[in-house]
């Protein structure tokens, strides 16, 4: 192991930056040189590689986002594409690969490395649906940031006597919405995995309000419902004022916590000792506390399931 590139891809995530520059310092403590691919996929098709050192890492452990950039490239789907990002890895004599992000990142990492391009994934994203890890980097940041605002919201809701209907990321899945809402006692949390029906929701509101609460939380995971369309229904059935607010991507950014700065450096760190060790095709994880190894192609045929005992806590709790 000479030269080894490493790239960032997908959604950003908060602790992308500290795995890059875990990988890049770990190498160089083995005399390997690291390349950073810039925007992802792309740049390992459009050949946009930069010789990273010491010093290009300096002062980003407590940044957010990517410093090499990402983007989404549906080129490197095609063959034509792949066998341009081929080319061009031969080309810098680049031999082994690193891939940080999620589901989609993931999928490209096996495309590599059934190109014969070693390759180890680095589970990151704030949605924390890769299975096979308790946590994926930046997940953690981005529970915070929610709850945070969550907090916010609560202390005007209470003022005002309103319903709140917060939408939170996740795409398919609402590992953040069921973290989040428990985190901030949210009375509901709407989550894609689970059915629900809003009018026993309405009624659990209602109940709340006789019984003299001010206000009432509804979490909602983007790919449960459209929260738009949450807020009216809950309006038209309480007779309650209601506001829904779409968090959007602002539960991306922001400096990552102590825990994902950690996590991420134990994941960069280790990633590169898989290399050299010759350890290939296979994702990190991190599972009660130790890092573990899976297939990446495992991995991509599984779906990380919710944790019904924990969302039947916050049920339970929420009354």
């Amino acid at each position: 192991m000479n030269r080894i590139g490493v790239l960032t891809s997908g959604g950003d995530a908060p602790g992308m930056n500290a795995a890059v520059r875990a990988i890049v310092r770990k190498a160089i403590f083995y005399g390997v040189e690291v390349y950073g691919i810039n925007r992802g996929f792309m740049g390992l098709i459009n050949s946009d590689f930069v010789k990273l050192d010491i010093s290009s890492v300096g002062d980003i452990i407590h940044r957010g986002g990517t410093v090499l950039l990402t983007a989404r490239c549906d080129e490197f789907k095609t063959k034509e594409g792949q066998e341009k990002a081929l080319k061009n890895l031969e080309a810098f004599g680049i031999g082994e690969m690193i891939v940080i992000g999620g589901d989609g990142s993931l999928k490209g990492a096996n495309v590599l490395s059934k190109l014969g391009i070693p390759t180890i994934g680095i589970p990151t994203t704030i949605d924390n649906d890769i299975p096979f890890t308790d946590t994926c980097i930046g997940f953690d940041t981005a529970v915070n940031t929610v709850v945070d605002a969550l907090n916010k919201v609560r202390d005007t809701a209470t003022s005002h006597e309103r319903t709140f209907v917060i939408e939170v990321m996740g795409r398919k899945s609402g590992h953040l919405a069921l973290y989040t809402g428990l985190a901030s006692g949210a009375e509901t949390i709407l989550v894609p995995e689970i059915p629900f029906d809003l009018n026993l929701v309405c009624e659990k509101i209602e109940k709340g309000y006789r019984r003299g609460k001010l206000h009432s939380i509804i979490v909602v995971a983007e790919g449960a419902a459209d929260s738009i369309e949450v807020g009216k229904v809950i309006e038209e059935k309480t007779n309650l004022e209601t506001r829904v607010i779409i968090l959007g991507h602002l539960q991306r950014g922001g400096t990552p916590s102590a825990y994902d700065r950690i996590l991420a450096s134990r994941f960069g760190g280790k990633a590169v000792d898989l290399l050299k060790e010759n350890v290939k095709d296979k994702m990190l994880g991190l599972i009660n506390g130790e890092l573990v190894l899976t297939d990446i192609e495992k991995v991509l045929a599984t779906t990380k399931p919710l944790d019904m005992e924990l969302y039947e806590l916050a049920d339970i709790l929420s009354f």
